[in-house]
């Protein structure tokens, strides 16, 4: 089969500015780039994140075929969900992909299950991060798991970002080992690793020359750690009081976050950028002495990889992705999930220890700027897809 006349369909659930979205995106104008065939298929993308598709300058050089289903949302809505998959299965027996290829949980459930259905001849499935986790209610984890497990079964082979996440999900009996690849989640690591501090950048986000900064970059929202971070830089402030704290990103804890520095009078310390276009992000954390990136809940943390492009050492938690980059002593600081006073202590050592923080850095440079390059994960997936197709046949449909 000739990759003229191979037809591929990328589904997510919605396109907002996050990892999952960059990754699925780069995939396909990487795909497209190769002379495939691609669509992209998606849900409705709205919200305070942003919405990829408006946000890269990518869309003005490939003309990607977008199709957008209202139906598909994140929320588990049974009648929505039941339109969403009757829809996706007339798309995808009237399209006739040669490969259907999900992103992340909701569309990864529904989108495997109408690929089935109507015998799409390769059918995968990419785990950015798992729905189920340690602050999710029992019951939620146990339909999520319940769902991937049966999921599994839909398609040939399920790529994770992450090494960790195979283990996870081998151990929640979420498919066998043989049925999962790890493919690291690609990205344009270019700017980052030319990204230089610009005095006029500085000026504008009122950075004083050689005034400190830690960095996150990360949505205003739950899980990202932020109960974590504010009171760990509080204690930062005590130690090196000129720090700044340079916030990339919003969201809808926007007004809580501004509420806690204040009462805890740190908020001069606090910078806050917005949103941020993807081809921008690499500026800012050129602005940076250090990432802070304290999620809890991760796949592989793409704001770390691109610290580190960035010569930019990291702290983070030692959960999911983050131990695949983060190394303890060698490319930042890894801390036991919710050790606040770690948090503190790591950034403060690395503040106060210039030349420690950018040995790190460039050891996480040297690590990062080859493994995680997008056109090795697109080449790995084109390679993958080829491979299936020329044997024709249904390994790994159990």
């Amino acid at each position: 089969m000739s990759k003229e006349k191979l037809k591929i369909c990328h589904l997510i659930t919605r396109m907002i500015v996050g990892g999952a979205q960059e990754n699925t995106l780069l995939s396909v104008i990487g795909q497209m780039e190769k002379g495939y065939d691609v669509t992209l298929i998606t849900g409705p993308s709205p919200g305070p994140e942003g919405e990829l598709l408006k946000k890269t300058e990518l869309l003005k050089k490939y003309d990607v075929k977008v199709i957008t289903v209202p139906e598909m949302i994140r929320a588990v809505h049974p009648v929505k969900d039941i339109k969403a998959y009757i829809k996706l299965k007339k798309l995808f027996r009237k399209a006739k992909y040669d490969v259907v290829h999900t992103h992340a949980s909701k569309a990864g459930i529904i989108g495997r299950a109408a690929a089935h259905a109507v015998n799409i001849p390769y059918i995968v499935h990419t785990v950015h991060g798992p729905p189920f986790h340690p602050k999710a209610g029992k019951f939620q984890n146990f339909i999520y798991k319940t769902a991937e497990r049966w999921a599994a079964k839909k398609c040939h082979k399920i790529y994770a970002v992450a090494q960790n996440m195979i283990d996870l999900y081998v151990k929640e009996k979420i498919g066998c080992r043989s049925k999962f690849k790890l493919v690291y989640s690609g990205m344009e690591l270019e700017p980052f690793l030319k990204s230089e501090s610009n005095p006029v950048l500085r000026k504008k986000l009122g950075i004083k020359v050689n005034t400190p900064v830690v960095g996150t970059v990360a949505r205003l929202f739950p899980l990202k750690g932020y109960e974590y971070f504010i009171p760990a830089a509080a204690e930062v402030v005590k130690a090196v009081p000129e720090v700044k704290f340079l916030i990339v990103g919003n969201g809808i804890w926007y007004d809580k976050i501004q509420k806690e520095i204040k009462d805890r009078g740190i908020k001069d310390n606090f910078i806050f950028t917005g949103l941020v276009p993807p081809s921008e992000v690499c500026k800012y954390i050129a602005e940076m002495d250090t990432l802070a990136h304290l999620s809890l809940r991760e796949g592989l943390p793409r704001s770390v990889v691109q610290a580190l492009a960035s010569g930019k050492p990291a702290v983070g938690f030692n959960l999911d992705g983050t131990p695949e980059v983060i190394f303890n002593n060698k490319t930042g600081f890894l801390l036991e999930t919710g050790d606040m006073k770690g948090v503190a202590e790591s950034l403060i050592k690395l503040l106060k220890n210039p030349e420690q923080s950018e040995q790190m850095g460039m050891t996480g440079q040297d690590f990062v700027k080859d493994k995680f390059d997008w056109r090795l994960m697109v080449q790995t997936l084109l390679l993958d897809y080829e491979k299936h197709l020329e044997r024709k046949d249904n390994a790994g449909l159990s």
